[in-house]
């Protein structure tokens, strides 16, 4: 041929295979299926209630001149029948399992072509099966079109009658256009107007002098060989991860989708080296409009490199095309990716390290427990190149949560924490007090084992490792994914004191197991939580060190799902499987999956297929439940093995360079394990500069006062109250904000929304960051909040605290004062309240249950974390949980917190009356937290205040209140809430641990003047005392029985409870609750009245007036719920 003619043959195949492409992205998936196909699924999920599915095969093969330009339709539709269905970003994805042809790996890896050993036969209808409409019962016309069986039933009518006889005229024009050479682009366009009706159904097209030479039968096959590599192509794109070498062990046997059989395209061996056209408008990788001819042999060639090899690829699942295309493009190049020499020869280095790390621990330390990272060596040179990259992207801090796999071995080679330091935590205890030198305090807590602990080290990272980076390991109980969200919500923290807006600076970084990933229900509630607007940190990295076996469970009895990752498919994050043998390959996804996220500011997860060399600790048998899988373990080679002979045939390394690599690691260990002998802590590695003065739980610390200046209590209500007169706020929201505006005018009637306002309002003043959240906290669960409105007519939201600091949004952020609804979750949204409120503690950090009972369901995090935090690992948080508590006849689901549970983990002694003068007294902050349950709203203000202005931090319990919201008696004045003392006051400046009763007069310590008159004194917490001071009123009886309220349980208020005992040395001393006798505050305070009645000389035990015991905290019954009232409250006054 000449040069002449084959530009022309090379035009024609261009032009006959873009019209395929634009019948098939436009017909097939606008007009030709319909809804019917696509039904809804949205992600691609297969309808199997299309009537497509049960019609019968039409079979492949050449079609006649005539025909020949509609091939695409009878071949696609039977490719859809078989093996595929519309979906995602508008490609394919493959059926369900269930509905594959099977087919074994090809003998041979030259082979380019399946051989199909297992026939499938058309299975026999069910009941459950669709049974199929008779042709010509259909009826339907071409802009309607919805089912495959009914275009195919019009394609063989129009051959057999010519469109003559019984077919609608729409159909018969289209089939005469597309048989004259209609081109994509002008079926698109006739589609497009005939459906707004602009325009005939169908158009002919008008003969040139070029086409009305060019053979059709030529273009026929052009057009049907384009389209059948089309389709191959997108079957890998989909299904190639399926084929993919994952198992570094070889012990799964796969079976291959009939979607990725060339044969079933069309394509023989003889094809092979033929040039076809798959140039795709707006497409990149392979399918790119830049690089549109490809030889059979090379696209199949790059598939299979490319899908079946190292690394399995998911991501057609993502509906978005722009983020499709960005992978594709670094997928799917012309040549296989590779590392230069020396980078080589980093990786090599950072495997070594990590696989002699391993045995270093193991022969030193024979007998204990390490939870070693063998089988998954690769994970630390890959996380490492993830570190690099991040570094040179900008990222300057990256937390970290992880289990206790292979913890040891991330904090000595990627955290890079002193090795001198982990040889030491090997010796099982702390060190004596007197050679600690933690900045003048002795407390080391209880501690943990060493594989749970954290720790925060800042190093130069990046390819030139000239770029400093903070990595900080979050401890982390044996809970394994517990961690999760407490990360993501440091990692917010961290991005907003440091105005990371763009989420460019501090990312997270999780790793998981398989069995937790695909086991525990917080994974999902992280991954929901991602693009939620308050809680969106710009995407996580997920690693999976797939062990392949949780614990025993073998992953057939542990998951559903194909993988341990298909969950992260919720959210359309990509997923890159990864065989944890192949070093470089590891390393490659795990920079793809950092770039994604920084690119895209979303979730990325890499899962290392590996295994565990041993069992789930070192000192387990694997054999007894694994024992065949173990079998080849023991004769498998290591992957720096592996690598290390791979380098040295590549020539990249010598024999020799490996062996004093090896020598020169082992002898670094060596001298750390050495000074590990004598090492010596010299600080706590928690306290960032941030946290520089703040006092440990054996250093006083003195009180100090939370009331504010009468000046300022005015200007900020004043302030908080203020609604634009622009602005439509619902008329029962303006009638809040008046009478709240009103309040602060004259100083009276102060509620318990109003007061809480005004503490968030007063910290804001003072320059601390409040964030409030939970479920339903913007208004509040029980309407009393309002916190955020909405405008009656645009929907708009304002948030009045903001009016505080309006005008210096760009120095403090928008997100200063921060309230935002969360999901539906208690677990996952309380760990990241924790993690937000540990990165600062110039911070009030608040999550507020929707109910108190609704707690338990983060438990976890309140007992792993929370309750014992710092006792394990020296970490404080000042996070104050609002859980709302009462008994007002709303059943067992909504009406207790569980208070005594909370009691019961509180480490105070109840058998020691602690020194508690103004000197020397500890006991506030050497206990674990405070657990309180107020009654008024100036002590709630001083409550929240005192959670700042103080010097360390302590977690903060509040039983709040429900119906006290709105109580007519349960009202402060303004006085209460400002900074001038009086002996008067019923309130006074600060936080009031202990309220006296209401005709006390003298609150000192000392020259408490006696009323030996008193017959009874009630001690009470909680909205229960408002029903006592009634009744007790009605009886006429406050000369003779006193009732003081327990504002603060936890720690115990010693020195004022002996106040009142001394007060009224001759009363019967109660305990009222309205909780059952088994639950409540009973235990917690009669163990205490105990030891003060010894202290004190006094006779007599605590009577108890409440509930009886019982499983359930409250009955269902309204009337029971009344009358168990009554009781109580009569047996607590009753003389």
């Amino acid at each position: 041929n000449t040069s002449k003619e084959r530009e022309r043959e090379r035009e024609m195949r261009e032009t006959t295979a873009r019209r395929a492409a634009g019948l098939l992205w436009r017909t097939t998936t606008t007009a030709a299926w319909g809804s019917k196909v696509r039904g809804g699924t949205g992600g691609g999920g297969t309808n199997r209630s299309s009537s497509s599915i049960t019609a019968p095969s039409s079979p492949l093969g050449t079609t006649s001149a005539k025909n020949g330009i509609i091939f695409h339709r009878r071949f696609y539709y039977n490719s859809l029948r078989r093996a595929t269905t519309i979906g995602g970003e508008g490609g394919l994805t493959t059926t369900t399992r269930s509905r594959r042809h099977r087919f074994h790996h090809p003998s041979s890896q030259s082979s380019f072509f399946m051989v199909k050993t297992l026939t499938s036969s058309p299975s026999k209808p069910t009941e459950q099966q669709n049974k199929p409409t008779p042709m010509r019962e259909l009826r339907d016309e071409f802009l309607n079109a919805n089912s495959v069986a009914y275009l195919e039933e019009m394609e063989k009518r129009f051959k057999e009658e010519g469109g003559e006889i019984g077919m609608d005229k729409s159909w018969s024009t289209l089939l005469q256009s597309l048989d004259k050479g209609m081109t994509g682009k002008e079926l698109s366009s006739m589609w497009e107007d005939a459906k707004n009706g602009n325009a005939p159904v169908a158009r002919e097209r008008r003969a040139t002098p070029s086409s009305s030479t060019a053979p059709s039968e030529v273009t026929s096959d052009l057009i049907q060989e384009s389209m059948r590599l089309l389709l191959l192509v997108r079957a890998y794109q989909t299904a190639g991860h399926e084929m993919a070498t994952l198992d570094p062990l070889g012990m799964g046997k796969k079976s291959v989708n009939v979607s990725l059989d060339p044969e079933l395209y069309g394509f023989t061996e003889k094809d092979l080296d033929r040039e076809f056209f798959l140039g795709t408008w707006r497409m990149k990788g392979f399918l790119a409009e830049d690089q549109p001819y490809w030889t059979l042999r090379d696209i199949l060639s790059r598939l299979r490199e490319t899908y079946c090899g190292n690394i399995g690829y998911e991501y057609m699942h993502i509906m978005d095309r722009e983020k499709c295309n960005w992978l594709r493009e670094q997928i799917e190049t012309p040549t296989q990716k590779g590392y230069k020499p020396e980078r080589k020869k980093i990786l090599f280095e950072r495997l070594a390290r990590a696989e002699l790390f391993e045995t270093f621990l193991s022969n030193k330390y024979t007998a204990a427990k390490r939870f070693g990272l063998e089988g998954c060596e690769t994970l630390i040179p890959g996380f490492e190149e993830a570190v690099d990259r991040a570094a040179d992207l900008g990222v300057k801090n990256i937390n970290i949560g992880m289990p206790h796999r292979g913890r040891l071995n991330v904090l000595a080679n990627v955290i890079r924490k002193p090795l001198q330091t982990i040889f030491n935590e090997f010796k099982g205890g702390p060190k004596p007090t007197g050679e600690l030198g933690l900045s003048g305090s002795q407390y080391t807590g209880s501690g943990d084992v060493k594989y749970h602990l954290g720790t925060s080290v800042v190093t130069r990272r990046g390819v030139n490792q000239d770029k400093k980076v903070q990595l900080s390991l979050l401890a982390n109980p044996s809970h394994l994914e517990a961690v999760d969200t407490v990360v993501i919500g440091k990692c917010a923290a961290r991005q907003f004191y440091t105005k990371d807006y763009e989420k460019e600076t501090v990312i997270p970084v999780l790793l998981h197991g398989d069995g937790a990933f695909s086991g525990q229900g917080i994974v999902y509630e992280t991954l929901d939580m991602s693009q939620l607007p308050e809680y969106h940190v710009g995407g996580t990295l997920h690693i999976v060190v797939n062990n392949q076996v949780a614990f025993t469970t073998d992953p057939k009895h542990s998951r559903s799902s194909m993988y341990c990752t298909d969950v992260a498919k919720c959210i359309e994050a990509p997923v890159f499987h990864v065989n944890g043998d192949d070093v470089e390959a590891v390393a490659w996804v795990m920079q793809l999956a950092l770039e994604w996220r920084q690119k895209f500011k979303a979730d990325a997860v890499v899962d290392i297929v590996c295994y565990r060399k041993f069992g789930h600790n070192e000192i387990d048998e694997p054999m007894f439940t694994q024992p065949l899988m173990y079998k080849v373990i023991k004769k498998h080679v290591s992957a720096h093995q592996q690598y290390a002979e791979k380098l040295v045939k590549e020539g990249v390394l010598t024999a020799d360079e490996v062996k004093a690599k090896h020598t020169e690691i082992l002898k670094e260990l060596d001298t750390e394990f050495e000074m590990s002998k004598n090492y010596v802590p010299k600080f706590r590695d928690w306290v960032s500069s941030h946290w520089q003065g703040f006092k440990s739980p054996d250093q006083f610390a003195s009180i100090r006062n939370t009331g504010v200046d009468p000046q300022v209590l005015r200007e900020v209500g004043a302030k908080i109250t203020e609604i634009p007169e622009t602005f439509t706020p619902h008329k029962i929201v303006k009638r809040v904000y008046d009478a709240r505006r009103k309040m602060f005018e004259t100083g009276e009637n102060v509620d318990w929304a109003t007061a809480e306002m005004l503490a968030f309002g007063t910290l804001l003043n003072e320059g601390n960051h409040v964030r409030l959240s939970g479920q339903d906290v913007e208004r509040g669960t029980f309407s009393h909040r309002h916190a955020v409105i909405k405008d009656q007519s645009t929907g708009e939201r304002f948030v009045p605290l903001r009016n505080l600091y309006r005008d210096k949004i760009a120095e403090k952020g928008l997100k200063y004062f921060t309230v935002c609804n969360s999901s539906l979750s208690e677990f996952g949204v309380l760990g990241f309240e924790l993690g937000y409120s540990l990165d600062n503690p110039n911070s009030l950090v608040i999550w507020e249950a929707q109910f108190g009972d609704f707690a338990n369901s983060a438990q976890v995090i309140i007992d792993q974390f929370i309750s014992s935090g710092e006792a394990k690992w020296l970490r404080q948080t000042g996070l104050t949980l609002l859980l709302p508590h009462g008994y007002d006849g709303q059943g067992p689901e909504h009406s207790s917190a569980r208070l005594e549970r909370f009691l019961q983990m509180s480490d105070e002694d109840p058998r020691v009356v602690p020194d508690m003068s103004q000197t020397k007294r500890l006991a506030i902050q050497g206990t674990n937290w405070q657990i309180c349950n107020v009654t008024t709203p100036a002590n709630y203000f001083h409550l929240l205040r005192r959670q700042i202005h103080r010097d360390y931090r302590k977690p903060l319990i509040v039983m709040s209140p429900k119906n006290l919201l709105r109580h007519p008696k349960c009202l402060s004045p303004l006085s209460e809430f400002d900074d001038v003392d009086s002996l008067t006051d019923a309130q006074g400046t600060r936080f009031k641990r202990l309220i006296m009763d209401k005709t006390a007069k003298v609150r000192g310590l000392t020259n408490i003047p006696v009323e030996d008159h008193v017959q009874r004194l009630v001690f009470c917490s909680g909205k229960v005392y408002y029903e006592l001071d009634a009744e007790r009123e009605a009886l006429k009886a406050e000369d003779t029985i006193k009732i003081c309220r327990i504002e603060q349980l936890a720690p115990f208020p010693w020195d004022l409870v002996e106040r009142e005992l001394k007060r009224y040395p001759n009363a019967e001393v109660v305990w009222c609750q309205e909780e059952p006798l088994n639950m409540g505050a009973y235990t917690h305070v009669d163990q205490r009245i105990r030891t003060l009645f010894k202290h004190l000389g006094k006779e007599g035990e605590l009577k108890y007036a409440g509930r009886n015991q019982a499983a359930s905290p409250s009955t269902g019954y309204g009337s029971v719920h009344a009358e168990e009232q009554i009781k109580l409250i009569k047996d607590a006054l009753v003389l």
